[in-house]
């Protein structure tokens, strides 16, 4: 045999070893796309439903929101007109209370000074008017 046919030899040996590992990769890589698409497919079952219960839960989220929105307005509406009805009420009734109560204390004095000069001039001169 001469050098060129030791070569040949060779490279034809080494070729076909180098087929049956391509031969065995291509195998071994068809069923590992296989196992990931199964296990693709396992996920998406169930990536799918939770996908579509999350954008329920967030439809019901922003319609709750929505409602907390609308009663918040309603609240500040009662708050503004509470505060519109207090300083009307301050007004219209603050000045006649302080009159009424001035009145009284008034009142209350005068009467006290009617009753204290009688004894107080009684005390003082020893005799009764």
């Amino acid at each position: 045999m001469s050098a060129v046919d030791v070569v040949l030899l060779v490279t034809a040996v080494i070729l076909c070893v180098s087929v049956v590992i391509a031969v065995v990769l291509v195998f071994v890589l068809a069923t590992q796309v296989r196992r990931v698409q199964v296990e693709l497919d396992r996920l998406r079952e169930q990536v799918v439903p939770l996908a579509t219960e999350a954008h329920k839960a967030a439809q019901h989220a922003a319609g709750e929101l929505e409602r907390v929105e609308n009663v918040l307005e309603g609240t500040e509406s009662v708050t503004s007109t509470v505060d519109s009805a207090s300083r009307f009420a301050k007004r219209a009734f603050a000045n006649p209370v302080v009159k009424v109560l001035a009145l009284r204390a008034g009142a209350a004095t005068g009467l006290q000074q009617l009753r204290e000069p009688r004894s107080a001039d009684t005390a003082k001169n020893g005799r009764r008017s």
